[in-house]
């Protein structure tokens, strides 16, 4: 209680009189889906975000609103095409042409909504997750030495104990142990090689010169980050990708030539990327403002009243 007013009170009061939340016009089926024809804009985004309990709801976005009110155009609860495409389809074929480019991530049934809702809209598939693709293999890797290390260790000890001998492990010249080393890296992988700082670059030159393998991959990885960062035009980041598929499969890695096959599923949208360079992090930080607002309330209680608050703020 503060200020003499109970919280649970005022929450009411705001809640049943002071919010418009019961004249609310899309109330009725707000838990399902809410839509505003009025913040459709010619390159919008697409997502999915969590919003209580594990439920996934589709958000489009139009990228003109910044983030800020007049973002949001739809919230549909689900992913599945059918359902997300019955609330789109409700918007007019007029204010659906309007849209000339949407981006969105590898997912299929995404460019299924797309495809059938926005059919004159270029697709593009967002880089960051394309490159996110490239560094799950290299953390795989790291990750599998990782357990082989701690495997190791385990035995060792056991035969030393076995043996009544002292155990003594093996310590690299920066004082990592084989399974420190390992855990130690994961940070460093994910980085350029010029924005390592000293103890990153001793430590990433011992994980390179006992794990080649590691280091191969490391590479692969930021020259598909080079490809985006330097290309400017399609056709020389396609001759880049080929090249790069040429490497892939030099490597023998079998996770980096499935990596491959789904650039190669989703070249033509991944190749848009290249005329105008967009990407989706403006749904990224629309689904992180969503997921600070979600925890300064400590949690969703009703979630009609939730996305009535995400409404009035973004929409």
């Amino acid at each position: 209680m503060h200020y003499g007013l109970d919280e649970k009170q005022l929450e009411a009061q705001y809640k049943n009189h002071l919010s418009n939340f019961k004249s609310w016009n899309q109330q009725e089926h707000a838990h399902d889906w809410v839509l505003f024809p009025e913040n459709i804009g010619s390159q919008i985004s697409i997502d999915e975000t969590s919003l209580s309990q594990g439920e996934l709801y589709t958000i489009v976005t139009n990228k003109s609103g910044k983030g800020r009110k007049g973002s949001l155009i739809a919230m549909v609860k689900g992913t599945d095409v059918e359902t997300v495409c019955a609330v789109l389809m409700c918007l007019s074929r007029r204010i659906r042409w309007k849209v000339r480019e949407v981006t969105l991530d590898m997912a299929s049934n995404m460019e299924k909504i797309i495809h059938r809702c926005f059919p004159p809209a270029r697709q593009v598939t967002d880089r960051f997750h394309v490159q996110k693709l490239a560094y799950e293999v290299v953390q795989e890797m790291r990750i599998k030495h990782r357990w082989n290390a701690i495997d190791n260790e385990s035995n060792a000890l056991a035969l030393a104990k076995a043996k009544g001998e002292s155990f003594r492990q093996v310590i690299f010249e920066n004082g990592d142990t084989c399974k420190q080393l390992l855990a130690r890296s994961r940070y460093l992988l994910f980085k350029k090689e010029s924005l390592w700082g000293p103890s990153q670059r001793t430590r990433a030159a011992i994980l390179f010169r006992e794990y080649p393998d590691i280091k191969k991959a490391y590479y692969l990885s930021q020259q598909l980050g080079l490809i985006y960062h330097q290309c400017y035009q399609k056709e020389v980041a396609l001759t880049r990708l080929a090249r790069w598929y040429d490497q892939v499969d030099n490597s023998g890695f079998l996770s980096f030539g499935t990596v491959a096959r789904s650039i190669q599923t989703h070249y033509a949208n991944i190749i848009n990327y290249f005329e105008n360079r967009a990407t989706n992090a403006s749904a990224e930080s629309f689904n992180a403002k969503i997921k600070a607002f979600r925890t300064a309330l400590r949690g969703v209680r009703d979630i009609k009243f939730f996305i009535f608050r995400i409404c009035n703020i973004f929409a």
